[in-house]
């Protein structure tokens, strides 16, 4: 099993114990447990048997070692509901299929409980002797019953066969109760997996290869020969021909809009065999193995394992490898901070805490896709510096996916994608840089602190005294460095969190009270979409009827989205694709107020300035826009007005 499938299992099997201790502990939870045949199900369907069996006997250990035998018979029994039906849908069969399967193994499940009861008479006998007392009472109280009361009679004396006879007693209900949980996992299990469907490309689930190849770790020289790739059901190429070659010691960029196929790019280099074209290699991609390929993506967090940086560092490789830590963290600039708790760093650190932890294996091929996108100035220039040097210092290949010129003139050579997904060019509103409207205070933010888990020993002020005002049509940049509290502020002003002290006001009212008036455009978008695909996405967030094609083309249109992209699932989005189609829901929602964290996050050098250009067209018709971002210089335009944080202090309001 792969490391994946592992993780995979193992909160499965988590999430199925739980369920099954519930069952058991909470009274008349019994039949919670059948609950716990989604996850199995779902587990079945994306992945072989092994992982579904490994998950099983952990789960099955949970469940007994917290609720006795009682816990591991609710565990195998979400198991064997959720595995059929899991595995019937994955081989893209019927209902007639899975009773067919459900009745085979209901007669070896019958069959074996019907062989434990005839070798231990202990059990049986406390066994039949509860079902007679539970039978026998039931028909005590159906005797004062009118019309019931003559039936009562003759339930006793079908308890009496049944306990002669009790090896077809035995067998028939066991076989029958499993026909039946069978057919109410697969009734559960349908749905869900309809939905799944529907949010996400399983056919893509996996974007990285798992390295089933047993070929020694050989990535460089590599070269890609009019490689192209197209997703399953798509009419169009995601990544567009390309010819290139990376060789040892060679700082290559890749750039190109968004859309352009630069992430499907990192997955060919990262072992995803292309559609069309060819890749050559020297051996095995060896991806995550020691000198083979390593990758360092856009959000570290879903990199970064450790509780301590320098347990993060050694994460995953073998026990017996010696690594030189504090080397690699003076290397990257966390030189010292080897114990401290990885939960702590900004974003610049996490993103040289992952690099670091590449370097730990000592990569053939290092490809880092967008990595300073969500981190500030200061943390960018030092991460940029440590990119630069990686070809100097170590015997590796650098492949740096980046939208900022700058960043891409470092490199030995540059490779410019075209193709993807076409932009519209307006037309938009003829403005100039807009200035502050002057009119009426709409949100106004009295002297606001935040503390996450006020009152316990783990307690985080995060804002302190914070007082501002936001007026009908204002441009506010609000500025800071990674964990100066930018992000809470906006989620207090858009009446997500209540604040600890002070008071945030919409209009004279709480925001916590009117939450949707203010909308705020998350800096991971993807959070934002919860439909399969890109227009129904954008009608969710916008309240239109999925069928108003008009209203949702209109509104792609407005953040330079070719209409025709409502029809892509959301998981074959870029990164600044994903951004734009939350906002595209956002804006069509006419709101209040307008609050985007880093829109300008991912999108290339044309998306940024058709975007603050369409910001700056709605702040002329008075709608009021705060955004939170690092990029101070490009959104000059667009926010007249800038308000910095530092640690959680207002410092600076222009």
């Amino acid at each position: 099993m792969q490391p994946a499938e592992l993780a995979q299992a193992a909160m499965t099997a988590a999430l199925m114990g739980a369920i099954a201790v519930v069952s058991i502990v909470l009274p008349g939870a019994v039949v919670f447990a059948w609950l716990g045949s989604v996850p199995m199900g779902v587990l079945c369907y994306r992945h072989r048997l092994r992982v579904a069996l490994a998950a099983s006997v952990a789960a099955g250990l949970i469940s007994f070692l917290i609720a006795g035998f009682g816990g591991l018979v609710s565990a195998l029994t979400c198991v064997y509901m959720g595995a059929i039906a899991g595995q019937v849908k994955r081989r893209s069969r019927g209902a007639a299929t899975m009773f067919a399967v459900a009745a085979v193994w209901g007669v070896v499940v019958s069959t074996f409980c019907v062989g434990i009861f005839a070798a231990l008479a202990a059990l049986r006998e406390v066994v039949l002797g509860a079902v007679a007392a539970n039978v026998g009472g039931f028909a005590t109280l159906l005797q004062g019953v009118p019309v019931l009361g003559d039936g009562a009679a003759g339930l006793n004396r079908a308890v009496q066969g049944w306990l002669v006879h009790w090896p077809w007693f035995f067998g028939v209900s066991v076989w029958l109760i499993v026909i039946f949980g069978t057919s109410f996992g697969w009734r559960v299990l349908t749905p869900v997996l309809r939905r799944l469907e529907e949010v996400t490309d399983l056919s893509s689930v996996g974007i990285l290869p798992a390295a089933h190849d047993d070929a020694p770790p050989g990535p460089l020289p590599v070269v890609l020969t009019q490689a192209a790739y197209r997703y399953p059901g798509a009419d169009r190429d995601a990544l567009a021909p390309v010819t290139m070659r990376v060789d040892v010691g060679e700082h290559i960029a890749v750039t190109g809009a968004n859309g352009s196929g630069k992430s499907t790019l990192m997955r060919i280099l990262a072992g995803v065999a292309p559609t069309t074209g060819t890749v050559e290699r020297a051996t095995g991609v060896g991806l995550g193995r020691v000198g083979g390929t390593a990758l360092v993506l856009q959000h570290p967090e879903s990199q970064v394992l450790g509780l301590r940086i320098a347990d993060d560092i050694v994460w995953g490789l073998p026990h017996d490898r010696q690594i030189d830590t504090e080397s690699l963290l003076d290397e990257v600039g966390l030189g010292g901070m080897g114990d401290r708790d990885t939960a702590g760093l900004s974003g610049g650190e996490l993103q040289r805490l992952a690099v670091a932890s590449a370097l730990a294996r000592e990569p053939a091929l290092l490809v880092a896709d967008e990595v300073t996108t969500m981190v500030d100035q200061d943390g960018r220039q030092t991460l940029i510096s440590v990119l630069d040097g990686l070809t100097a210092h170590h015997r590796l290949g650098l492949v740096h996916i980046t939208h900022y010129p700058e960043e891409a003139a470092a490199a030995d050579r540059v490779v410019a994608l075209g193709g993807g997904a076409a932009a519209l060019r307006g037309p938009w509103p003829d403005v100039s840089p807009a200035e502050s409207s002057g009119g009426g205070t709409i949100l106004d933010v009295q002297n606001v602190s935040f503390d996450y888990a006020a009152g316990t020993p783990w307690s985080t002020p995060v804002l302190r005294d914070v007082s501002l005002r936001i007026n009908s049509g204002d441009g506010v940049l609000l500025c800071g460095g990674n964990g100066s509290g930018k992000s809470t502020l906006a989620w207090i002003m858009a009446g997500l969190l209540e604040p600890s002290a002070g008071q945030c006001l919409l209009d004279g009212k709480p925001t916590a009270a009117q939450v949707g008036a203010v909308a705020l455009c998350f800096q991971a978008a993807r959070l934002q979409l919860l439909r399969g695909h890109a227009g129904a996405a954008v009608a969710a967030l916008a309240g239109f009827s999925v069928t108003d094609i008009a209203s949702v083309h209109r509104a792609l249109a407005s953040v330079s989205l070719d209409p025709e992209i409502s029809g892509v699932l959301i998981d074959r989005l870029s990164g600044g694709q994903l951004r734009r189609v939350a906002l595209a829901g956002l804006l069509a929602r006419s709101p209040r107020l307008l609050i985007l964290d880093e829109p300008l996050a991912g999108l290339d050098a044309d998306a940024q300035s058709d975007l603050i250009e369409l910001l700056a067209g709605i702040r002329t018709r008075g709608q009021s826009v705060i955004v939170i971002s690092h990029d101070t210089d490009s959104l000059s335009p667009l926010c007249p007005r800038t308000i910095r944080l530092e640690r959680g202090t207002l410092v600076v309001t222009e």
